[in-house]
């Protein structure tokens, strides 16, 4: 029997190419998203990944969500909390709101996709925790303080869950993308982007297609004594 995997944010940009790696490799995919329906829908017709739609800062609607896809699917054996937003701003600038929405997507987020699948985990002996994290929340980053804030807190939780988890045979490991050639960064101008490219030693940003290729490996029997780790994506711009 396939096992079952879900993605959040899991739709668009990094997210859509980790369902279709994990679709590739033989597991049932469900991918989450929040808003975008037009995109959602585009997604599922070219893909054939069953879409769910909920907001992964909300408890209940990520509990909920969650059963859904258990009912629909079998239980999650392979979660990848994906989801993630911005509010970059000069912390001087920064509101308590664009605070407060980064966190409870990008950090709390986590706990609300993982804390509902991780007693199903332990009761089977047998779970994939893989959090993306970010290059910024290991260096941190101008204008990103809520940002890199979240990220680093990721890899922290899977640190932690890696204890947790090793004797209930789960393991948690965390991937940091440097900056990857996504639909927001390429919408960013060209100057930007060039600025940007300048401090990767590697000479060009990273393909969606290449943090799924480290998701699905970290999701496999492979991987099964790697845990607690992360594994930096990022073309050598930073060593973490």
């Amino acid at each position: 029997m396939s096992r079952v995997a879900l993605v959040t944010g899991g739709s668009r940009g990094i997210g859509a190419a980790i369902s279709v790696a994990l679709k590739a490799a033989g597991y049932k995919v469900a991918a989450n998203y929040a808003g975008n329906d037009e995109a959602a829908a585009a997604f599922n017709k070219e893909t054939g990944i069953p879409v769910y739609k909920w907001n992964v800062a909300d408890y209940e609607a990520s509990k909920a969500g969650i059963a859904k896809v258990e009912a629909d699917l079998g239980p999650v054996d392979v979660v990848v909390a994906n989801a993630g937003i911005t509010r970059d701003v000069p912390f001087h600038k920064m509101s308590p709101e664009q605070w407060q929405q980064v966190i409870d997507t990008n950090l709390t987020g986590v706990f609300n996709t993982v804390h509902p699948v991780w007693p199903g985990m332990r009761d089977r002996k047998f779970g994939r925790v893989i959090v993306i994290s970010s290059v910024n929340g290991q260096k941190g980053q101008f204008a990103q303080v809520n940002y890199a804030a979240t990220k680093a807190g990721d890899i922290g939780i899977v640190r932690s869950l890696a204890q947790e988890g090793a004797r209930a045979g789960i393991t948690a490991n965390a991937v940091c993308p440097g900056y990857i050639a996504t639909e927001m960064v390429m919408a960013v101008p060209e100057k930007v982007r060039e600025s940007i490219i300048a401090q990767i030693p590697a000479g060009r940003l990273g393909e969606p297609e290449e943090i799924a290729r480290c998701v699905a490996f970290l999701a496999s029997d492979d991987a099964q004594f790697i845990n607690g780790s992360t594994i930096s994506a990022n073309g050598a711009q930073f060593f973490g």
